[in-house]
This record gives C-alpha cells, sequence and structure tokens, in this order.
C-alpha cells in the first residue's frame, strides 16, 4: 500500500479530514474531538470522565476507524483479573511447554470501558503498557503493537461500586477531559435516527504507519526556550502553591510539551505557541494533582482540582 503521505505530501491535509471524520460521528462536540486527537498524535493516553450514554465510547471508535487502527473493548468490572487484559501462558500437552495467549491489550486502541469499576490490582496491569508499551509474563516482555492508545472511560467518583484511580495510574493519561451532554439541535437529531450507525460511516483515512509518521512530525515542531521557561513556571506552580499538596511530575511536563505541539501540528502550525500551553494546562494537569483538602482522605474531586490549576495558569505571566 502506498502512504497517503507519501502521495499527497500533505499531512495537514489528512488530519483535516481525519477530524471532518470524527466529529461527523460525534456530533456538536468539536472541542472534545480536537482533544482526543491531539493526545493520540502525542502519543499520548486519554482518559474521559462523564456520566453514561454521552459518546464516549463513541470519540474511541471512530478515532479507531479513522486512523485504520486496530480496536478492543475491556468491559472493567470488580471481578476482572489481570490476565483478562493481559493474557495468559496456557500448557500445551503435544509441544510439553506453555504458550502465552495475548489478551485483548494487545491491539492499536484499547478501550478500558469504566476502568474504575475494577480492583486495583487490574487497573495496575496497565501501568507498565501505558509507560513502556511492553507487557511483562512469565519473565517475558513482550512489545505491544505500534502505535498503542488507551481511551479509558470512567465514572464520576460519586458513583456506586466505583475504586479511585491511583496516582500512578493517572499520571500515565496525558489528558482526562468530558464530553458533556450534546446540543439541542445535535440530540434532536439523535431521536430521529436513533438506530443510525455514526460510527459505521466514518471513513478510514489513515493506517497505524501513517498515523506513526505524524507523531514523529510532532516531534519536530519547533518549541522556544521561552516557552520551556513558560511550562516550567506554570508546572512548579503546581509544586509550590498551599491548596496543592502533590504537584505535577516531570512526566506531566514532558506531556504537556508534547500536547502542545500536537495541537500546534493539528491546527497547520510547525511551531508552538503560548496559547497551546495555556489552553491545554487544565486537561493535562488537574487529574495529576493532589489538593491539600484532600491529603488526609484521599477522594479525587477533579473539578476543584481543575479551579485551582486554572487559577494557578492565569498568575503565570505569559512570554510576549
Amino acid at each position: 500500500m502506498t502512504s497517503a503521505l507519501d502521495v499527497k505530501g500533505d499531512a495537514q491535509s489528512l488530519l483535516e479530514r481525519m477530524r471532518s471524520a470524527v466529529e461527523g460521528a460525534l456530533e456538536g462536540k468539536p472541542d472534545a474531538v480536537e482533544l482526543g486527537l491531539v493526545c493520540l498524535l502525542a502519543g499520548g493516553h486519554l482518559l474521559i470522565e462523564d456520566v453514561p450514554g454521552v459518546g464516549k465510547t463513541t470519540l474511541a471508535r471512530a478515532m479507531a476507524r479513522a486512523s485504520g487502527g486496530e480496536l478492543r473493548r475491556i468491559q472493567f468490572t470488580s471481578d476482572l483479573l489481570p490476565s483478562d487484559v493481559l493474557g495468559v501462558s496456557v500448557y500445551d500437552q503435544r509441544r510439553n511447554h506453555f504458550e502465552f495467549k495475548h489478551g485483548p491489550i494487545f491491539t492499536n486502541m484499547l478501550v478500558a470501558d469504566e476502568i474504575n469499576r475494577a480492583s486495583p490490582r487490574t487497573q495496575s496491569a496497565l501501568l507498565e503498557a501505558m509507560n513502556e508499551g511492553q507487557v511483562s509474563i512469565d519473565g517475558h516482555t513482550t512489545p505491544l503493537p505500534d502505535p498503542f492508545f488507551v481511551v479509558a472511560t470512567q465514572n464520576p467518583e460519586d458513583f456506586a461500586g466505583t475504586y479511585p484511580l491511583p496516582e500512578s495510574q493517572l499520571d500515565r493519561f496525558m489528558m482526562r477531559i468530558h464530553i458533556g451532554y450534546p446540543p439541542s439541535h445535535v440530540e434532536q437529531r439523535l431521536v430521529l435516527s436513533p438506530n443510525l450507525d455514526r460510527v459505521g460511516s466514518v471513513a478510514q483515512v489513515l493506517d497505524p504507519q501513517e498515523l506513526v509518521r505524524l507523531r514523529r512530525e510532532v516531534d519536530r515542531v519547533k518549541f522556544d526556550t521561552s516557552l520551556a521557561r513558560y511550562l516550567h513556571a506554570v508546572v512548579t506552580a503546581t509544586r509550590t502553591s498551599p491548596a496543592i499538596a502533590i504537584g505535577a511530575s516531570p512526566r506531566a511536563s514532558m506531556n504537556l510539551s508534547l500536547a502542545a505541539r500536537a495541537r500546534a501540528r493539528l491546527r497547520g502550525r510547525d511551531y508552538c505557541i503560548a496559547d497551546d500551553i495555556h489552553d491545554l494546562a487544565v486537561t493535562v494537569l488537574a487529574h495529576r494533582v493532589r489538593l491539600a483538602a484532600q491529603a488526609d482522605g484521599y477522594v479525587p474531586n477533579y473539578d476543584e482540582a481543575e479551579a485551582t490549576i486554572r487559577d494557578l495558569v492565569a498568575r503565570v505571566p505569559v512570554p510576549l
């Protein structure tokens, strides 16, 4: 197959077609679509928290279909085991040895549905995969497909039967976003055609190899030294604020830099501007911090964390 990038020589055209294809499946939510594509291009993982039925899985399926990757979905429940995610070694009597059977995590895009309904033991099965792109079982390490992208959905923390995600898990998600209810005119269209498969009509724009090449282009987006100082000042503010007990990690700094580059590339620029950092800071940082008010009994409160990060970002001088 000849690469569309080689034929057209226009990555921006492909990105615009991909955005249009995904927006066709999730109507009325251009901001959520852009953030999802930014995360995909930046090579991160996406956490979507919202009430059921607003299109969280639709967004994941549409991105997978448009990027040509294989999609697998796992429904996380309290009785799900790590082997149900990663795979298991099965004894082959004829060959007299154990053979590893790949679990559903061996895919390009994994939808971890209602991830916070699984036990901490099962949640931890994703840590190595999300950070290093590999799985280690029984002393053997197996690489995951490239690209590998996790889209996890979680219910609000006050829903019954949920386990808070630990800080180590949250830190592996580049972004946390909301989708929210659709605009009135969009919901009315959905009511008129409730059985229409909008994801099924999403056209494939890329293949996985082209997505990998686009990610390399993101790495080449220019990031000025003054922007690096600005980004560092924003992250440092989370570590020195009395309102925050645990600030953002160095991984958060790198994720914010990559997300800013991906946003610039998606918008047709080969250089970052301060707005790329400013506008993404809450989405990239808020789920990683622990507020001082939560230090004793940890119950995530992302709305308060978002408000705190938004206030801190507003106080950091923007480079001109």
